[in-house]
């Protein structure tokens, strides 16, 4: 197998260009003698609006700074935006514009390709647009009835501006037999299109008259589902994971959760669902899954940095597939701290016995029961190294985690571990803890990104009941996280997040749970600024007074708030204030000291996610806290 390399392609980073072609190697990429030119777009009426549509439209402009393809290419790219300018001024309702493209003072559609050229040229756009044209009659023909199913509602074309009176856009007019057409699929109709479209203009009156006639097809059911190109996979097991229920009615956006299902075993690289051409006699839709397995094994490394936690390192290795239903193992591995303060003195240290480490390994095995339903089980060591405690432990869970729909999920596991811990505020106190129990929980995510979101609503919520054996205590662990979000403008470049996480420990005194399961607050993705987890409760001595060391609580209550603008399509600002308390008492009583953070960030908005530079300062900090913390990160806070 040979490969043939590709050149490398420029990017930008914070403003900087890399690999960016010199002006030679960008001749070199032009077919035949380059051809440099300049443009005008000139559009009557002093209309902002309208020049920018046509700027966005004409290849020409864009193309503006790098050179033709010779005279032929200059001109192929003229007649080409002919074409495009017009679908543009459809598109905001001018069905009657002049539309001149004119190269060295002469027409372009008139030009020969072999026409000489000088260097450069100039090119000047003119457009006339005409007058704006609105709907006279907007119908529809064999509409879609009201959905009975609140699930199957799609919007009305009236909404998109497919009614009389209305300015004449032919968007609106394509948009119109798109929803018709949705409307009739999610009602059971796989082969509803639009048969017939007339759309006629009346010049003298400066009305469109626009009529769809829309053909639902056939009412159909599913079929059976068969399985191409799998090569390790079960089909059987491939077919069942579509869960696309024989006889039951035909619904589009089953089709969108399949694919979903497929996306998330993580053994395609590609899976598509494929409807037979047409409904069968017997009112049944053939459904064909056809898909493209990926490699059996992957591996991958990761890397962290703050100023506080210091420097981490973390590498996974997993398996795919099994025995051929997607079954994964994947053995995980971390190791951090290093060059951390939180290590119980508070200054920096690269010793081995201030790291944390983690080994673990984790099995699924999805489509237990259900296609969303999954089976999982993990058994983690680890040594954790904080300024109020040492761990270490091995903890191990089972059970499943179910999908009910795209917004709702939830799990349900049984665990149990055994923990050591050496607190070094309590003189070096060293204690044992073995419990057994139960974690549930549920989580709403209606969020329009999951790294970057500008709308939507988060809610996770977290039940930990179990028993611990060395003091004999039942003991019941609440916790419950919201987050919202609210963008503003055109593309939503300003945004207003906010976070607020409550917790609750119910059962042990303080000095007989575990300090694992208490409550502290403090960190990159708690109150920015202060110490990883080092808001909690004040260790004083015999004496009375306090030490400056922290211990956990039995509640907690923080939140945050974000301004975030984007500046640019790159970078964006954000403000924020984050705030925290931890309490002695189950519930909260807002007695204890509230800790506040308060900093600023940089993002770099990349399609991954965008990258995040934060500094925080704390306004109240402790005897271990710094006087300003910097984190880095990709995706948003929270």
């Amino acid at each position: 197998m040979s490969a043939t390399p590709h050149p490398a392609t420029a990017f930008e980073l914070f403003g900087k260009k890399f690999f960016e072609k010199s002006d030679e190697e960008k001749a070199a990429d032009v077919i035949g003698e380059p051809q440099n030119y300049t443009v005008e777009i000139q559009v009557s009426g002093d209309d902002d609006d309208l020049k920018g549509a046509v700027e966005g439209a004409s290849s020409l402009y864009a193309d503006r700074d790098e050179p033709a393809s010779g005279a032929s290419g200059l001109l192929a790219k003229a007649r080409n935006d002919y074409k495009r300018i017009l679908n543009t001024m459809y598109a905001q309702g001018r069905y009657g514009p002049t539309i001149s493209i004119r190269v060295d003072g002469r027409e372009a559609a008139d030009l020969a390709p072999d026409t000489m050229l000088p260097d450069p040229a100039a090119v000047v756009v003119s457009v006339e647009p005409g007058p704006e044209f609105r709907f006279g009659k907007a119908e529809i023909l064999r509409r879609a009835p009201p959905a009975t199913n609140r699930f199957d509602e799609v919007e009305a074309p009236e909404k998109q501006g497919f009614v009389s009176g209305e300015v004449a856009k032919s968007g609106a007019i394509i948009g119109a037999g798109r929803l018709q057409v949705e409307a009739w699929r999610q009602q059971g109709h796989p082969k509803a299109e639009v048969a017939e479209q007339r759309v006629v203009a009346a010049h003298d009156q400066n009305i469109v008259d626009a009529t769809l006639n829309i053909d639902p097809g056939p009412y159909a059911v599913y079929g059976p589902v068969t399985v191409q190109g799998t090569d390790r996979m079960a089909p059987e097991f491939v077919a069942f994971m579509a869960g696309l229920t024989p006889g039951a009615e035909y619904d589009p956006d089953d089709l969108k959760r399949a694919s979903d299902r497929y996306a998330r075993l993580d053994v395609f690289r590609a899976a598509r669902l494929q409807e037979a051409d047409a409904v069968n006699p017997d009112g049944t839709l053939p459904i064909t899954v056809i898909a493209q397995e990926r490699p059996l094994r992957r591996f991958g490394v990761g890397a962290s940095y703050s100023t506080l936690d210091g420097a981490g390192i973390e590498a996974y290795w997993l398996h795919r597939n099994l025995f051929g239903r997607a079954e994964r193992l994947r053995f995980d591995a971390r190791v951090a701290g290093v060059g951390g303060t939180n290590n119980g003195s508070g200054e920096f240290s690269a010793d081995p016995a201030d790291l944390t480490y983690r080994l673990g390994a984790t099995f699924t095995k999805p489509g237990v029961y259900t296609p969303d339903t999954d089976f999982a089980a993990s058994l983690i060591g680890d040594r954790e190294v904080l300024e109020p405690y040492t761990r270490t432990g091995v903890n191990a869970q089972v059970g499943f985690t179910q999908i009910f729909d795209e917004r709702l999920s939830g799990k349900i596991f049984a665990e149990a571990g055994y923990d050591h811990f050496l607190e070094e505020p309590f003189d070096d106190r060293e204690r044992e803890f073995v419990s057994v129990g139960l974690l549930g929980g549920l989580t709403y995510d209606d969020r329009n990104n999951k790294t970057n979101a500008t709308q939507g609503y988060y809610l996770d919520l977290q039940a930990r009941p179990y028993y611990e054996i060395e003091y004999g205590n039942p003991t019941l662990q609440l916790i419950a996280e919201g987050r919202t979000y609210f963008g503003f403008g055109e593309d939503d470049p300003f945004v207003l997040a906010g976070r607020l996480k409550i917790g609750s420990l119910l059962g042990p005194d303080l000095d007989e749970a575990a300090p694992d399961r208490l409550f502290f607050a403090g960190g990159g993705g708690s109150v920015r600024g202060y110490a990883y987890r080092n808001i909690g409760l004040p260790v004083l001595n015999a004496d009375g007074e306090d030490t400056g060391d922290v211990s956990g609580g039995k509640s907690l209550v923080e939140g945050s708030l974000e301004a975030r603008v984007k500046v640019t399509q790159a970078i964006g600002l954000v403000g924020f204030v984050d705030a925290g308390t931890v309490g002695a008492e189950s519930f909260p009583k807002f007695d204890e000291d509230i800790k506040i953070g308060t900093g600023v960030g940089l993002r770099y908005l990349t399609g991954l996610g965008p990258i995040r530079l934060d500094v925080a300062v704390p306004v109240d900090p402790g005897k271990n806290d710094p006087s300003f913390a910097f984190y880095v990160g990709i995706g948003q806070a929270f």
